[in-house]
């Protein structure tokens, strides 16, 4: 039996479950990070929620440790590259709080229908004004869902039994899976047009910041009421502000910031707090009795599964210590891969491809490739959906959103020892891994020639191959504070095309991307943030 260190409150089922099947829970709360390493000494499990940072620091420094569990979605706090690198299964509970977004999401609805919380607040403060709160009804008005993962099909279910039609936009999901939950898909700006009352359940990316602006926010409906249950900063708040005290929207109701905690010192950092007609919510998605309780013994059950060596459904990594010599060392690089050509297809108006062709060269071309195909659809689909993605949903989540992936396997291969390619339509990328030590490096994007090992942040710059263009991307990116750590020019051909690679040691500012994006001779900007 092993000991487990708990860092965070966890329901008591779950950690008494680890109990009974015969575990060491040591639970020790509000651990300084630089206590962690020392609590880990003869830990095979850690425990987490949002505020313990597992990184690459402190994986480096432990042995023995087999899994990392955090009781909820989001994995910001843990280095997951670093501990496949390290053996150490992540595991997360992906579902414990789908219920609950949705549920808040549907009271927020209301609340911002029927005026409640203010109604609420004037009733309390001696007043009676019933003509002063009259609203509207959900029944028969269109409901637009930007992003129909679990979540938003969840709140289009429940909005469909109060009578509303819905509507969604996810660039990523097929109009034959949108169908079977009942939902039409439209482009953004038909459905913000359309839409009596607009939800949002996606994940932030580069792209999705500022995703509704002050003029994709012109384009509304008039009359129209908001709802963010996802993420901060998809909504550009002082636009909303704006648009609100304008009369363009009706009104609005946010439970996620762009900063959090929304309120610094007493005072708050968003305009939205204290604007009539804006109800704020101080982030309670996941906050229920409920929720926590599925998190803790969902994350129990996971975390003794991989202790006691069995399939660990909500796995994030895999242990890969028993793949074959030749595949082993590249599911980090065709995990990358699959993100930056994510990155490639970047923008919210963009769709994921029919079709994907996943080539391996090489002697990698004579072994077992699913797992990096796993890993390369996992890459890919991390950062345009909101659930988790596991190596267990990988392949179910592509096929719900239409897209096929095929595997092409060759022993040839000309120019490197090994070689994993990624094709669909215009983009392409290739990586491969060079010396000793098997670093990886990226020689290919979208048919341009290259030589720059992967990072966590990346820019990639289409543009016309003429001089200058260098300092044009360099000075815009200097003037911001964003250092350049490598980079990488190549050519296609005689083409009068260029690209540009860069790694920056912070994620590029969204209005220094749009600007670049706007200069002469710039044709695309993309960019990849991968934590």
């Amino acid at each position: 039996m092993a000991r487990i260190l708990v860092t965070e409150e966890i329901a008591e089922s779950g950690l008494e479950r680890l109990r009974v099947a015969g575990h060491e829970v040591d639970v020790r709360l509000g651990l300084d990070a630089a206590d962690l390493p020392a609590a880990l000494d003869g830990a095979a499990g850690l425990i987490i929620r949002s505020a313990t940072q597992v990184t690459a620091e402190v994986l480096e420094s432990v042995t023995g440790l087999l899994v990392v569990g955090r009781a909820g979605i989001g994995l910001d706090n843990v280095d997951v590259r670093t501990a496949t690198q390290r053996g150490v299964m992540v595991v997360n509970a992906p579902m414990s709080n789908s219920v609950s977004a949705a549920e808040h999401t549907m009271a927020l609805l209301l609340a911002q229908a029927r005026n409640i919380p203010q109604a609420h607040a004037d009733l309390v403060a001696g007043e009676w004004n019933r003509s002063s709160w009259t609203g509207v009804e959900l029944s028969d008005k269109v409901l637009g869902i930007i992003g129909l993962g679990r979540i938003g099909r969840m709140v289009a279910e429940r909005a469909t039994a109060f009578g509303m039609r819905c509507v969604a936009h996810d660039p990523f999901v097929s109009a034959d899976s949108a169908r079977r939950a009942g939902v039409e898909l439209l482009e953004l700006e038909d459905l913000m047009a359309t839409s009596d009352f607009v939800t949002l359940h996606l994940a932030r990316t580069p792209e999705t910041v500022g995703l509704l602006d002050a003029e994709m926010l012109g384009r509304s409906k008039p009359g129209l009421r908001l709802v963010n249950v996802a993420r901060g900063g998809i909504i550009d708040e002082q636009a909303l502000a704006d648009a609100v005290q304008a009369g363009t929207v009706a009104g609005a109701a946010i439970d996620v910031f762009e900063t959090e905690p929304v309120i610094v010192d007493g005072r708050p950092v968003s305009p939205l707090v204290g604007l009539e007609g804006v109800i704020v919510t101080p982030h309670l998605g996941a906050s229920t009795a409920e929720a926590q309780d599925k998190a803790g013994t969902t994350i129990a059950e996971q975390v003794e599964l991989a202790l006691a060596g069995d399939y660990v459904p909500f796995a994030v990594n895999v242990d890969v210590g028993d793949a074959p010599d030749a595949i082993r060392p590249f599911v980090p690089l065709a995990e990358q891969l699959g993100a930056l050509f994510g990155a490639l297809f970047g923008s919210h108006a963009d769709r994921l491809p029919d079709r994907l062709d996943v080539e391996f060269r090489g002697e990698v071309g004579d072994v077992d490739d699913r797992l990096a195909t796993l890993a390369v659809v996992k890459g890919l689909l991390d950062r345009v959906v909101a659930e988790a993605v596991t190596y267990v949903n990988a392949a179910e989540m592509a096929a719900e959103r239409g897209l096929e992936v095929r595997t092409i396997s060759t022993t040839e291969s000309p120019d490197f020892r090994n070689l994993i390619t990624l094709r669909s339509g215009d983009h392409s990328v290739a990586g491969t891994l060079v010396g000793l030590r098997g670093e990886p490096r990226l020689v290919m994007v979208d048919d341009h020639v290259i030589d720059l090992p992967p990072s966590d942040h990346m820019v990639v710059v289409r543009n016309r191959d003429q001089p200058g263009m260098i300092g044009v991307v360099g000075t815009a990116l200097g003037e911001a504070g964003v250092n350049v750590s490598d980079m990488a020019v190549g050519h296609a051909g005689d083409g009068p095309s260029a690209l540009m690679v860069m790694s920056t040691d912070a994620p590029v500012p969204v209005d220094v991307l749009d600007g670049l994006r706007g200069h002469d001779g710039i044709v695309s900007v993309r960019a990849l943030d991968q934590r």
